[in-house]
Parts: C-alpha cells; sequence; structure tokens
C-alpha cells in the first residue's frame, strides 16, 4: 500500500469513528463503503460485536462476502454465529467456494445443518465436497470456482462460456480444457484466446503439458508448485485425472506464510498455536511453550552433570571457570546457525537430503576459519586471566566447540527428515542444550589433559 493509501484509509478509519461517536447511520454508510475491504475488515476487528454487526450491514451482501474473506478464522465464526440464520445462508451463498467451506467447517454442527438446508443445491453439493478433505491437504484449499471449457470447442464457443461463468470465477487468466469424462487434458491463456482465430479449436491451440496436483497433496507441496512453476493458479485432480478445482496464489501466499509461521515457532521449540497470539487464551500459549522449557530444563542438568564430573578439575584451576559460558555459548550459537540455515533451505527446497555429505564437508571447512577466528580474538583474554597454557587451552576448545557445534547443528534438521519428523524441530534452544552438555566435556576434557591437571572422578 502506498503512503496515499495509507493516509487516505487512515484518514477514512477516523471519520468512521466519529460518524460512531455521532451515531450519524447516513455517514456510516458512506465511509463503509469507500473504504477499501481489506482496510475495513481490520477497522472491523477491533469493534465490539454487535458495533460489527452493524457496520457490516451497511454493505451489500456481495461486499461483505468480500469483506468476510479478510477476517482472521475466529472472527469469521464469531460473527457468523451471531447472524440471523437466513442472512447466513446468503452470505456463504456469495462467499467464494473455498473461503465459504473454511468459514462452514467452523461453525457449530447443530448451526451446520440449519444453514445448509437454507442453501441451494448447488452450494450444498460443493459445500458437502470441499468440507470431505482432511485439513492440510490440496483438497481443502481449493476452490472450486473456475473456467472449464470442452477441449473440442472453438475459441468463439469458449468466449461464451467463459462471459456465463467468469463472473463467480476465481480467475480467467488460465482456461481449462477437459474432455467428456470432465478430465484435465490442457490449458490454454486468455491471452492466446484472444490472439487465436474463432474457428480454431482449443484441442489445437491449448498446452498439453499441464501443471497439477491431487487432492490429497499437501498444502505445502501446493505451495512449493505454484512458486517454483510461477503459477497464478494450479489444477486440482482427482485420482480419476478429473478437474475439480484451483489453488490460487494468494492462497498458497497464505499457506507458505502459515508454513513460515509454523517454522519459526518450532524454530523457539514452540509449539504452534491454532489461532493468532493476541487471539489464543492464556493456557494455549502456555502450553505451547511449557513442553519444550521443560524438556530443556532437564537437558541442561547434563551440562550441570558435567561440571560437577570435572570439579576437581576446577578446583586445581579456577581460572577456567571464566571462560565455561563463553566457549559453550559460541558453540551453541554457531550450532543454532548452520540448524537454521539447513532447516530453511530444507524447507525452501534449496537443500536436499542426498547434499549432506557435501554440505557437511563445507561446513568443516567454515566452522574451522570460524573456530579459529574466534580463538585468535579471545585467546589475548585466556593470556591475561592465565598464562599461554589458559589461553592455548581456550583457544583450542573454542575452534573444537565452534566445529563440534556447527557440524552438529547441520546435521540434526537431515536426521529429524531421515525419521519423518518437522526438521524445524531442531530449534535453536534444542541444538544449543546439546552442545552445551557437549560443550562442558570437549573443555574440560582438552584443560585436563593440555594443562595435566586431576582427572574428573
Amino acid at each position: 500500500m502506498s503512503d496515499t493509501t495509507e493516509a487516505a484509509s487512515q484518514t477514512l478509519a477516523e471519520q468512521l469513528l466519529e460518524a460512531i461517536e455521532q451515531n450519524d447511520g447516513e455517514a456510516m454508510a458512506i465511509l463503509v463503503n469507500d473504504m477499501p475491504a481489506p482496510d475495513f475488515a481490520e477497522f472491523v476487528r477491533e469493534q465490539a460485536l454487535d458495533l460489527s454487526h452493524k457496520l457490516l450491514s451497511f454493505l451489500a451482501i456481495e461486499q461483505r462476502a468480500r469483506v468476510f474473506g479478510y477476517f482472521q478464522p475466529e472472527d469469521q465464526k464469531a460473527l457468523a454465529e451471531q447472524m440471523p440464520q437466513a442472512t447466513l445462508a446468503e452470505l456463504l451463498t456469495h462467499m467464494n467456494s473455498d473461503e465459504r467451506a473454511d468459514l462452514f467447517n467452523q461453525l457449530a454442527d447443530n448451526l451446520k445443518a440449519q444453514v445448509m438446508r437454507l442453501l441451494a443445491h448447488n452450494e450444498r453439493e460443493d459445500l458437502r465436497l470441499l468440507a470431505s478433505y482432511a485439513e492440510g491437504t490440496a483438497g481443502a484449499l481449493m476452490s472450486s470456482d473456475y473456467v472449464a471449457v470442452p477441449a473440442r470447442s472453438t475459441v468463439a464457443q469458449a468466449f461464451e462460456i467463459i462471459r456465463a461463468t467468469a463472473p463467480s470465477a476465481e480467475t480467467v487468466y488460465d482456461i481449462y480444457c477437459i474432455d467428456h469424462m470432465g478430465r484435465l487434458v490442457g490449458t490454454v491463456s486468455l491471452r492466446q484466446l484472444i490472439l487465436a482465430r474463432k474457428e480454431a479449436r482449443l484441442e489445437k491451440v491449448m498446452a498439453t503439458e499441464v501443471v497439477t496436483a491431487t487432492v490429497d497433496e499437501a498444502q505445502e507441496t501446493v505451495a512449493n508448485l505454484i512458486a517454483h512453476y510461477d503459477l497464478l493458479a494450479l489444477p486440482i485432480i482427482d485420482l480419476g485425472g478429473r478437474l475439480v478445482g484451483i489453488v490460487t496464489y494468494d492462497d498458497a501466499m497464505d499457506v507458505a506464510e502459515q508454513e513460515a509461521t509454523e517454522d519459526i515457532h518450532r524454530g523457539a521449540s514452540v509449539q504452534p498455536l491454532d489461532r493468532g497470539l493476541s487471539t489464543s487464551s492464556l493456557f494455549a500459549v502456555y502450553k505451547s511453550r511449557v513442553v519444550w522449557l521443560v524438556l530443556l530444563v532437564f537437558g541442561n542438568i547434563f551440562s550441570g552433570a558435567g561440571i560437577a564430573h570435572f570439579e576437581d578439575t576446577i578446583a586445581a584451576q579456577v581460572a577456567l571457570v571464566f571462560f565455561l559460558p563463553l566457549l559453550i555459548g559460541s558453540g551453541g550459537n554457531a550450532g543454532s546457525q548452520a540448524a537454521t540455515l539447513i532447516v530453511r533451505g530444507l524447507a525452501t527446497g534449496e537443500v536436499r537430503m542426498r547434499d549432506w555429505f557435501r554440505l557437511f564437508g563445507r561446513e568443516v571447512l567454515i566452522a574451522a576459519a570460524l573456530g579459529l577466528t574466534m580463538a585468535l580474538a579471545i585467546a589475548p583474554i585466556g593470556a591475561i586471566r592465565g598464562g599461554e597454557i589458559i589461553a592455548m587451552t581456550v583457544g583450542l576448545t573454542m575452534v573444537t566447540v565452534v566445529i563440534f557445534g556447527s557440524l552438529a547443528g547441520l546435521s540434526l534438521p537431515f536426521l529429524l527428515r531421515r525419521i519423518g519428523w518437522d526438521p524445524a524441530t531442531a530449534s535453536a534452544p534444542l541444538v544449543t542444550t546439546l552442545i552445551d552438555a557437549c560443550g562442558v566435556l570437549i573443555y574440560f576434557g582438552i584443560a585436563t589433559a593440555l594443562l595435566n591437571l586431576p582427572a574428573a572422578t
């Protein structure tokens, strides 16, 4: 949004607030229709439920359905459950098919049954179909609002079909060509149709190599296909090859955002929330964080046990304690960096499982260079605190823990992917906890050997 547009939206919002305070219904009706749908949806979200219904009532049902598509699921549900059933049925009728199915699936079972009876036959059947697909699949994400034309049609006939179906279609940039069984056999762009002769048949104009996904494909796979092939929409077929829907670019972007959010949450050892942070209950946020925190507490016990194991070593050379947090923290930081790069690479497809060996070799060289640089930076402090031998101990440990941490951070996401877990589980806190425990053993093991200190008991 440009600065000018954003400023205009803010002005409209301020005027609408003033109209609400003055209970000026005529001004409210004008302002809500002037405000862009995304901005109006954001404004409504911040209002009380009764006022939200009043503001929405000023919109024509078609515009109201469009605004509804910008609400968060929990806001849609709250507003829908307070509507008269006839109004809700009318709203569902005018929503895009995928958004309609998403809202319908959130409703209570008794309300679903009551509203279903008020819908036209086509909407009922469409809802039943889209609601039948498992959450997280292409079928649950797709829209049934697309333009399909028999492949044996002429260009002139195709334009007649497009004119009839385009008003309710999600997009008309790509026209899908089907055979008499409804199977997808090709696509043709609107530009190609415009340039083609009216009497030409689509089967002579269409492209037959079509990128598709099946209804049971994961949503993340669908989003990746759309991004990889730079598509505006991806056709979805059933197991028989019949065209049943499309997933548009904006829906794929929503999936990509959702997946990125989940990866960020897991990267911080937080279970993804079903709802947004601002609308989740205190208990839901607590539950999303507590499990990993408790597990990591027990993981840190191993670090404490390692320190206790080397009590005699520490007593003989107290100066070693000064560098302990610095060294194990450096190893954890290096491991977290490596893990983050690999997790993101696996998520985007830039990194594949077969790349582990090559990346492992590269990481050895990179980590050695990083460790050596950090060792040179910290060694003078070691010399000041305890002499040359302490400087050597600290420097050697730094190189070792950085290499170990980097290789562990790189390898853990691959290991998790291999056993079928989400690589994002290799979070920074988990990697840091693992490397902390090992770093204690590495540090005091090197110190014991170089300083001829008492061995651990």
